[in-house]
């Protein structure tokens, strides 16, 4: 595994508290009708995500994931400003504003998706590994469902295909524990996840989804294993989301006191903790990062309320690759 330094624990805590607020902005404009529609946030996992980075290459390897989608492109190398912009319905976004916040790509940063329909993404991440393998490109796929995509039945067939097949694509349950307000335990039998893997002979393992080192750990081992040629592996990321499953969740199946221990080990925070007993950094240098955070999200907002909305034209634009299709053959 790539090593862990003192550059890459401040780098850790400047992109993960840049998510976190950047996600937190979107809930404030979401209240003020700026952002319309669906709002899945991403605060509390960030771990899972900074993790993973360390692990990747990111010349060649790529990422799809579910509707809280937000920050993994801008982790990936996307202007946030754009993302922000998508969220706004803005044509300077990601998709030209027609994406909106489930639905955020950049094929150019290997980031395929933002997909509304629940664990769709899991068989289309092993097609993207089939590819992968098919051209010999050395790329790994890391696809990524919720504890709730993981009863689809399309995840079995994946599963089977990328074993048969030794596809290289890392399949990652980001287990928060809710679904959208259904509990692990009241959805299965049993709450070990990563079990599935097993009836597969799918390498497969729980994971600490709030603790970027082992999540690294476990990554690194996961991506080297599939690009050896030796096939998937199945990890289950035991994490936990703070907000609501979406803005409009009143989250009546769970206390606010579970919700506050589970701020106990707020991956930030541990982060931050090992930069203080390292002495990485004094209390001005993170009141820096602080600042320079806190200026990048204004940067965004800006951005987003200042670029104007698609023009309607585009509507027919965007629809087929070639200009000057007949989608009007006849007259009714």
């Amino acid at each position: 595994m790539k090593e862990i330094t003192k550059e890459v624990y401040l780098n850790w805590y400047e992109c993960m508290q840049f998510w976190r607020k950047f996600e937190d902005k979107l809930a404030a404009v979401y209240i003020q009708q700026k952002v319309r529609g669906f709002l899945h946030l991403y605060n509390g996992q960030e771990a899972v995500l900074a993790g993973a980075l360390h692990a990747m290459d990111l010349s060649k390897d790529k990422m799809i994931t579910a509707y809280r989608n937000h920050v993994q492109p801008i982790g990936m190398g996307v202007d946030p400003k754009k993302v922000m912009a998508e969220l706004y319905g803005k044509v300077t976004g990601t998709s030209k504003g027609m994406g909106g916040s489930m639905h955020i790509f950049s094929k150019e940063h290997g980031f395929f998706g933002g997909h509304g329909i629940v664990g769709a993404q899991i068989p289309v991440g092993a097609g993207m590994a089939f590819a992968d393998k098919y051209f010999n490109t050395g790329g790994v796929t890391l696809t990524y469902f919720g504890d709730g995509a993981a009863r689809q039945g399309s995840l079995h067939e994946a599963f089977n295909m990328a074993m048969l097949w030794k596809l290289p694509v890392v399949f990652i349950c980001e287990n928060n524990g809710y679904a959208m307000g259904t509990s692990v335990e009241r959805t299965a039998n049993h709450t070990d996840i990563w079990k599935l893997g097993l009836g597969y002979e799918m390498p497969c393992g729980p994971v600490d989804g709030m603790n970027p080192v082992k999540v690294a750990e476990a990554m690194t081992e996961a991506i080297d294993r599939a690009r050896r040629g030796d096939g998937p592996t199945f990890l289950e990321m035991k994490t936990y989301r703070y907000r609501g499953h979406s803005m409009s969740d009143a989250q009546l199946y769970r206390t606010k006191d579970e919700v506050e221990e589970y701020r106990k080990i707020d991956p930030i925070t541990q982060v931050l903790d090992v930069i203080k007993e390292k002495k990485y950094a004094t209390a001005d240098d993170i009141q820096a990062i602080d600042e320079k955070v806190k200026a990048l999200v204004d940067e965004c907002e800006k951005f987003a309320e200042e670029s104007p909305f698609p023009e309607p034209q585009q509507l027919y634009d965007v629809v087929y690759e070639q200009e000057n299709y007949p989608f009007i053959s006849h007259k009714i």
